[in-house]
């Protein structure tokens, strides 16, 4: 407990310094640290035992044993060999399983560890960001607005600092900090106004803490250990396999019932046979390995946009990206480069544009370098891009920043939000206290009163602002961002107020547009999304900057937060649509654009880095914090982030987004159609030829294995149709099924039937064991070339299957276990029988045409396609 013990005290006790630890004490320390427990994970085993767990699996097992014991008893080798089979394809399907789910979680486990919170640390006297996990007792951290405070802290320094503890005490009002205050030891959380706990949220001013407490030994660690237990969810696509997964059940069940009465009355198969033939359909046919298949795809695509620098949060946000129709994004540092250069300059009546020349002792530029949080270190400047723009520009001018802080000493700040837009400092000078200020231009001009021209203070009259307002939109229509100054002789703390301010100048900064912004927001508008820019800069330099990459052409797609104040919000949802570029917006305005956005039908994602942005990313489909300027509850809410901060990442994440869904599209086609295949032909056989086995339980329990298993994995790691991002954005009401998915399934199904169902009949003219022998080749060998065709909307003979190591793997893997089998004695296990060379070609023939087949049906989809879209 350190709330009451004195700062030095604190310091004293943990070996710790307000500039920080040493690089050689961190690592002492880091060894010693108590390292936090890893969240519980099933062990292998007992997710092998899981696998059983399925009703039909338990069924199954129960079933093969039975078979044994009675091969056991009556002396049957036949029914001991088919048993242990059956449990030997059952084990290789709970291993398969097993590995989905551990790839699935390692994929997880690795975003995790992308999406590690970070935070502001002082080592050495330098600014440094670490991820929390690597803080030591003892380390100094810094907090500003939007920080998410990473372990206990005891504050060393508090400024305005307020801090909503909410989620510790569950009390809703913003605590006000104050690091000299001692208090009493038995004071609960709530009133230790002196302490900063992990957890909670920085939402005004900034301060410095000590840490005291991490991780379990924390007052939030304490409370979490013991709700630590957390339950996994499935997706809404997942979950919308799953229920269809229960539908498809009760019909497949249904028809494994008619299969039994069919072979226990009519063929001559014991009771035994028929129930394990009836279990092996339901088992085979039962896409119970769909919502892993679907986990491992999505996994993929996560860890394939981790190294695109866009980190997924949460795993729903991946089928959400593909059908984003919107992106609403900032301006500074998304689609500029947030690299600021100051370029033109105003006071005295007088511009001044690229090269800038103002005296040592010039008021604005005093303002410019005392009101800025910019520090020089050994890399140089570091801060908010603004402010090193300006501390650079005072470099260049010979104005030595530290020093400059050193003469006139900072006493007082009220620092900067996004409500006000303006930062404020009070400085003291040889007994002199002067209160700087730095903002919005319309913000500063409304407070001010006066203004300082040639070092005389005069009353700020009309002619004034109509020329400040003439030089701020000159320089706005350069693309330039302004920023205006003012300042006001203090001589009480009471007059320590942002008002009754005297004008000192304005400046203008360039922040040019990223190189590859202007192709990526072609590539949106091409794919059927509106590019949106969002910022709280003024119209013409939003408008500018917009011209430049293309999001808008006029002043007519514009809209002002002034503006947007005007119209309700169902007027506001009726003509959003015209609009592309929103200026002088507040965080408030941002929530009443998504939401109209949405009310449209749109799927909207929304950039956000500031606390304020956290309401607007939380009502956006798809929030993206920024990875760079983000702050941590930012970061927090966000589905995604994206560490570069950059536009075109977005549009790279939507883009990998479509692939996604669209590969899992093409898995649910290819798995739904060949178990339909398998369950039809024998069915129908069954029906035909009641007196013959179509299939024995071990075969049909083969194909399943071999179908569930890697062509699922190599369909998920598909390349994109070419016309993937010049199609509009798919609608979110539609299923998997829809655009002709459905259909396509049930037809190229059936399909896959006849041509099984052939093979049987023309093996029948030989013998029912070679009938058998030659379906069950064709079942698993046609699958291989339906797989070859529906990997792409291109002709097979365009669509480079070389580039995809997992089909070729899948293909050579199917037939090199029917080669296996084929080949060797082996084949007798499965109760098959040697072919002759005009079988093998019956059987190759029928499974081959499957891939002229396949390509048939995508020419005339694609005939109907265009038809329906003229």
């Amino acid at each position: 407990m350190y709330h009451n013990k004195s700062i030095n005290q604190t310091l004293l006790e943990l070996s710790a310094r307000p500039s920080g630890l040493s690089e050689g004490e961190v690592l002492s320390r880091a060894n010693t640290k108590r390292k936090e427990k890893p969240p519980k994970r099933k062990s292998l085993g007992f997710k092998l035992i899981e696998q059983f767990t399925d009703f039909m699996i338990i069924i199954l097992l129960a079933a093969s044993f039975i078979s044994i014991f009675i091969g056991i008893f009556e002396n049957h080798v036949d029914e001991i060999v088919d048993g242990c089979i059956i449990l030997a394809i059952v084990l290789m399907n709970a291993i398969f399983g097993v590995v989905q789910e551990r790839k699935a979680e390692k994929s997880m486990e690795a975003l995790g560890k992308l999406s590690q919170p970070e935070c502001v640390v002082l080592r050495g006297s330098e600014k440094k960001k670490i991820k929390t996990a690597d803080l030591v007792i003892g380390d100094v951290v810094l907090l500003e607005a939007g920080s998410i405070v990473p372990a206990d802290l005891r504050l060393i320094e508090s400024v305005r600092l307020k801090i909503d503890e909410s989620s510790l005490t569950g009390e809703s009002k913003e605590v006000n900090k104050n690091c000299e205050m001692l208090c009493d030891a038995s004071a609960p959380l709530g009133e230790r106004k002196n302490m900063a706990y992990k957890g909670t949220v920085v939402c005004f001013g900034r301060g410095n803490g000590v840490v005291c407490a991490l991780g379990e030994d924390s007052e939030f660690g304490k409370i979490a250990s013991a709700i630590s237990e957390s339950k996994k969810e499935l997706s809404p696509l997942q979950k919308s396999i799953k229920d269809l997964g229960k539908i498809l059940t009760y019909l497949i069940l249904a028809i494994a019932v008619v299969t039994f009465v069919i072979e226990v009355c009519i063929t001559p198969n014991s009771i035994l046979d028929a129930f394990l033939t009836a279990v092996a359909i339901s088992v085979a046919a039962i896409p119970e390995s769909m919502p892993a298949v679907i986990t491992i795809i999505m996994s993929m695509g996560v860890a394939r946009l981790a190294k695109k620098k866009a980190i997924v949060k949460h795993l729903p946000s991946v089928e959400t990206l593909g059908a984003c129709s919107v992106i609403c994004s900032d301006k500074t540092g998304t689609i500029t480069q947030n690299k600021m250069t100051v370029m033109a300059a105003y006071d005295n009546y007088k511009l001044q544009e690229k090269r800038i020349k103002l005296l040592q002792d010039n008021p604005l530029l005093l303002a410019s370098q005392l009101c800025n949080d910019a520090s020089f270190q050994s890399r140089g400047f570091v801060g908010d891009p603004t402010e090193v723009a300006l501390a650079e520009l005072g470099k260049n001018l010979g104005c030595n920043k530290e020093t400059l802080e050193k003469a006139y000493k900072r006493i007082n700040e009220i620092p900067f939000d996004s409500g006000r837009k303006m930062m404020s400092v009070l400085v003291e000078n040889a007994g002199k206290k002067t209160m700087f200020v730095k903002g919005g231009c319309d913000n500063i001009i409304a407070k001010c009163s006066h203004i300082l021209i040639f070092g005389q203070v005069k009353l700020l009259d009309e002619n004034d602002k109509i020329e400040i307002k003439h030089q701020i939109e000159n320089m706005a229509e350069k693309a330039l961002r302004v920023i205006g100054f003012a300042c006001k002789d203090v001589k009480t703390m009471g007059d320590f107020e942002e008002d009754g301010l005297v004008f000192l100048g304005i400046m203008g900064l360039i922040d040019p547009p990223r190189k590859e912004i202007k192709d990526a927001v072609k590539k949106c508008k091409r794919s059927g999304m509106k590019p949106v820019m969002i910022t709280g800069d003024y119209s013409k330099t939003a408008l500018a900057i917009a011209r430049q990459i293309g999001i808008a052409k006029d002043e007519s797609e514009v809209m002002t937060g002034q503006q947007l104040e005007n119209y309700t919000d169902q007027q506001l949802s009726s003509i959003i649509q015209n609009y592309s570029v929103f200026a002088r917006v507040s965080p408030s305005d941002k929530v009443r654009i998504v939401q109209a956005f949405k009310n449209k039908g749109n799927v909207v994602a929304m950039t956000g880095d500031g606390v304020n942005d956290a309401p607007s990313l939380k009502r956006a489909n798809i929030g993206i914090g920024m990875g760079k300027s983000g702050t941590d509850v930012a970061k927090e809410v966000a589905d995604i982030i994206v560490t570069d901060d950059n536009f075109a990442t977005i549009v790279i994440a939507v883009e990998e987004g479509r692939k996604i869904y669209q590969n899992i599209q093409k898995t649910v086609k290819f798995l739904f159609s060949a178990n339909f295949a398998e369950l039809m032909s024998l069915f129908v056989v069954t029906l035909i030829y009641p007196q013959f086995v179509f299939l024995y339980p071990v075969q049909i329990l083969f194909t399943n294995l071999i179908t569930d298993s890697l062509p699922a994995i190599a369909l998920g790691v598909e390349q994109p149709e070419e016309d993937l991002m010049m199609r509009p954005p798919r609608n979110v009401k539609k299923g998997l099924f829809s655009d002709g998915n459905g259909i396509a399934i049930v037809i190229l199904g059936t399909l896959q039937t006849i041509l099984v169902v052939m093979s049987y009949i023309i093996g029948l003219s030989f013998s029912a064991e070679i009938a058998t022998t030659m379906a069950f080749y064709t079942l698993n060998i046609n699958q291989m070339f339906y797989l070859a065709s529906m990997r792409t909307k291109l002709p097979f003979y365009k669509s480079k299957p070389y580039k995809n190591k997992w089909f070729l793997i899948a293909v050579a893997f199917c037939f090199g276990l029917v080669a296996l089998f084929a080949l060797t004695p082996l084949q007798s296990i499965l109760k098959l029988v040697s072919l002759s060379a005009g079988q093998w070609l019956v059987v190759l023939g029928l499974s081959a045409s499957m891939l002229v087949l396949g390509e048939m049906y995508k020419l005339i989809e694609k005939l109907f396609t265009k038809k329906r879209s003229k």
